[in-house]
């Protein structure tokens, strides 16, 4: 079932030439206009079903927080149309509606009707909402006397006092401390697994692709990808790089996987192969074998100086080690046209079970996004597989070395006779 449909979406603000232009439009409405319109959004079109949770992404003036405040209804659109099915709580602005002057308490009350609860059902959810936001006494202090800590506490205990159709959550998350961070994670999970669609905002590849089954990336008002989590998250990374979407290309590989490519091209990967030891080329490995990775890269263009790095992916995309020749001491200097370059990593494989992939980035410093030559996503899959150790959980293998301790009991000390 879907419970919110977007259609031809658009949201366009105007501007004016000057403080004369306003005024003489305002005076003269039937004269020419005096403004053009500026879109932050332009033919944008989703469709979210019920219990998704979607994750909406784009570089800063993308449009994300336009286009969830739209849907959350605080705006108006200037064209196209959203149709809801539900209730929505919008976590955009924590602390909306909240008075300094009045206590906690009171805020709750103020605050819980702006998101549509009746005044008897503040009161019946008051004690959870106190319990959720852990500040004790101060529930009865005015607001103006709390830390940021606390306010932050407050008012997501209000916003998600009651569990809605659909929660909207715009970066609300990113501040309070890491312990109530973690506590919100678990009460949004929580309203995943009883229903709840959610839309996600968030610079937090970890936090997206844990949560999210998709995303929608925005770039400059529009939808410029929309697919699964790793896929779409890959192709935002690659335009945080390339700051152009025709710079970038998305191909599948004999996997199934899609590699995600973009940069200039002054320094491209040829050839990506995982070698044991010995020299052997493989496509799995032990887990706490010895190995080379071994890049090699072809000069397409004269470069002064050039950084190769590489990280592993596990099947969910999510990070497990990244390094590269900068962090290493061992920076390219003066490259010509056709020269080849090797680069060989080597590790011991102390990741678990499992399969992973390997991202290539070819830049002139130490981070992609100044000037990336070529970034390369899932350019190698390879597989982990674990005979030899323990049977561990997880992703690293930590070999953990145990000790017991069997203490005797006190003298003079009974245990309970329970017989």
């Amino acid at each position: 079932m879907t419970i919110l449909r977007v259609q031809n979406l658009g949201k366009a603000y105007k501007q004016y030439f000057s403080n004369w232009s306003r005024l003489a439009e305002w005076c003269l409405p039937s004269s020419r206009p005096r403004h053009h319109d500026h879109w932050v959004l332009q033919d944008v079109n989703c469709e979210i079903r019920h219990g998704e949770a979607v994750g909406i992404v784009g570089m800063n003036g993308a449009g994300k927080s336009t286009l969830l405040k739209i849907i959350a209804g605080t705006i108006q659109p200037t064209t196209g149309i959203v149709e809801m099915n539900g209730r929505v709580a919008a976590l955009l602005e924590l602390g909306m509606g909240f008075h300094p002057e009045f206590t906690g308490r009171q805020n709750v009350i103020m605050a819980g009707q702006l998101f549509g609860l009746l005044v008897d059902e503040i009161q019946v959810l008051l004690p959870e909402i106190e319990a959720f936001a852990e500040i004790g006494d101060y529930i009865d202090q005015p607001v103006r006397t709390y830390s940021s800590g606390m306010f932050v506490r407050l008012a997501f205990a209000v916003a998600t006092a009651k569990r809605p159709d659909l929660l909207i959550v715009d970066e609300a998350l990113s501040v309070g401390d890491s312990y109530f961070q973690h506590k919100s994670f678990r009460k949004i999970r929580s309203f995943q697994e009883e229903g709840t669609t959610l839309l996600l905002v968030s610079h937090d590849r970890s936090a997206i692709q844990s949560i999210c089954g998709r995303v929608i990336v925005l770039h400059e008002g529009k939808v410029v990808k929309e697919g699964p989590a790793e896929e779409a998250m890959d192709f935002y990374h690659a335009l945080l790089a390339a700051r152009d979407v025709s710079l970038i290309r998305q191909e599948r590989n004999a996997f199934g996987k899609v590699k995600t490519i973009s940069g200039g091209g002054e320094i491209t990967v040829s050839e990506v192969r995982l070698l044991t030891g010995d020299g052997k080329p493989v496509e799995a490995v032990e887990t706490g074998t010895n190995v080379r990775l071994e890049i090699t890269a072809r000069v397409n263009k004269p470069t002064e100086e050039a950084v190769m790095g590489f990280m592993i992916r596990d099947r969910f995309g999510q990070m497990m080690y990244g390094i590269n020749s900068y962090r290493l001491g061992q920076t390219i200097e003066h490259l010509s046209v056709g020269e080849q370059l090797v680069f060989c990593f080597e590790f011991v494989m102390n990741l678990g079970k499992g399969n992973y992939s390997i991202t290539t980035a070819i830049s002139k410093m130490d981070s992609h996004l100044y000037d990336n030559y070529e970034w390369c996503d899932s350019g190698f899959i390879f597989s982990v597989f674990n005979t030899r150790k323990a049977d561990f959980a997880g992703s690293v293998f930590l070999d953990a070395a145990l000790s017991v301790q069997r203490l005797s009991m006190s003298p003079g000390v009974k245990q309970d006779d329970k017989s």
